[in-house]
């Protein structure tokens, strides 16, 4: 258990059975009556969000995850395939119910796996992720001056729109949350 006012950025808290996490907080403290804490959180399994009004005093129930480095191996057509760094503990994650991680998972990147009651609920992804250019377009000598973009698509499927300077098998820096290139990296 967990009281209001001890709620952080990046609780993790059972609510309605399931495992959410504090993104955001903030305490509000009124004239008259009681000091809360305005929570809003985002659930690890479902993505939805909640908001609450906690009191301070109150005490809420804190999810019992935990966080393991994972060095991502491969996907299979069912799964993905972690390995753990320190124990060597092989660890498999459905894709059906991470989909949208699949264009961000590199061979051999380590990634942080959340494990609620002995079963990985999400993968965190990094807020940047180098990729390499595997398919894209030529362009024309002098159309740079428009600052024109273009689709290009990495090597893990993932489309971004880029300048047009950028060339196949460069390696650019791409914003995960946005799906934005950032910057080419040499």
């Amino acid at each position: 258990m967990i009281r209001g006012g001890d709620i952080v950025k990046g609780s993790c808290l059972l609510q309605k059975g399931q495992p959410y996490l504090v993104v955001d907080r903030e305490f509000h403290n009124p004239g008259k009556g009681t000091a809360v804490a305005r929570v809003k959180m985002k659930s690890i399994k479902d993505g939805s969000v909640l908001s609450l009004t906690i009191p301070t005093q109150q005490e809420v129930e804190d999810a019992q995850v935990e966080l393991h480095s994972c060095q991502y191996q491969y996907s299979d057509m069912d799964n993905y395939h972690f390995m753990d760094n320190e124990s060597f503990e092989q660890y498999e994650v459905l894709m059906s119910e991470n989909p949208d991680k699949k264009f961000y998972l590199l061979e051999g990147n380590v990634y942080d796996l959340t494990i609620w009651e002995g079963k990985v609920i999400d993968i965190s992804i990094p807020y940047k992720v180098i990729f390499t250019v595997a398919e894209s377009e030529n362009y024309i000598k002098g159309d740079t001056a428009t600052g024109a973009t273009k689709p290009v698509v990495t090597e893990t499927g993932l489309t971004v729109r880029v300048p047009l300077f950028i060339k196949q098998g460069e390696r650019i820096l791409v914003n995960t949350e946005t799906n934005e290139y950032v910057e080419r990296v040499n």
